[in-house]
């Protein structure tokens, strides 16, 4: 293992005042005993990991792994705070919707790209939105009980373990859930089908 990225990795970790047991949560884990080993030099994350710490300190992956970044040089690219973004998965019953149970990972953003708010993403699993947001894609959304019509949101369903996106559509006293793919049927919340809106899609991006 490269003695490089250890002492890298407690350096950073340091300069950002963050410590193992923060890290640890950044990178989906239960403790910090992989922090504590990396920073100990006994073995290397895998390169997804590797990929992770890059973004949470915002630094090129090549310096973190082969140059001395304590040198405070140039290798250092613009050191940012960044925000962490909990990926859902599949919603337990009676869980808030950000409790650690449900959280799969985490995408990062820079804040600058975001308006205020709380968020969580969801990634989408077929193409009812297509082709506003395309199938596979990892949408931030900011969390807040209502959206205006017209607006997509994020909405539970199914006594509130299935989220889903669609567009809201207010009718009166009546709230109807459109797909943008007119492949698929809309869905009328009433007392039968109740929903619960979770937030706005406020973006989205795609892996390439």
């Amino acid at each position: 293992m490269s003695n490089v990225f250890s002492k890298n990795l407690r350096y950073l970790r340091n300069k950002k005042d963050m410590d193992q047991d923060e890290l640890a949560k950044l990178l989906g884990r239960k403790s910090s005993s992989s922090i504590s080993e990396w920073e100990k030099g006994t073995y290397t994350p895998k390169s997804g990991v590797l990929s992770d710490i890059a973004k949470i300190f915002n630094v090129n992956l090549e310096d973190l792994m082969n140059e001395d970044l304590t040198k405070e040089t140039s290798n250092i690219k613009n050191i940012t705070k960044i925000t962490p973004i909990p990926i859902l998965g599949k919603v337990s019953c009676g869980d808030p919707i950000d409790a650690e149970e449900n959280i799969k990972g985490y995408t990062y953003e820079l804040p600058d790209t975001l308006p205020v708010g709380e968020f969580i993403c969801l990634e989408t699993v077929g193409d009812s939105m297509h082709p506003t947001i395309p199938e596979g894609s990892n949408v931030i959304i900011r969390k807040q009980p209502d959206v205006e019509s017209g607006e997509i949101a994020a909405v539970l369903l199914n006594g509130d373990l299935e989220a889903t996106l669609k567009r809201v559509k207010k009718q009166k006293n009546n709230i109807v859930l459109i797909p943008d793919n007119s492949d698929h049927d809309p869905i009328i919340v009433n007392e039968e089908y109740p929903a619960k809106i979770i937030g706005k899609a406020v973006k989205f991006t795609q892996n390439l």
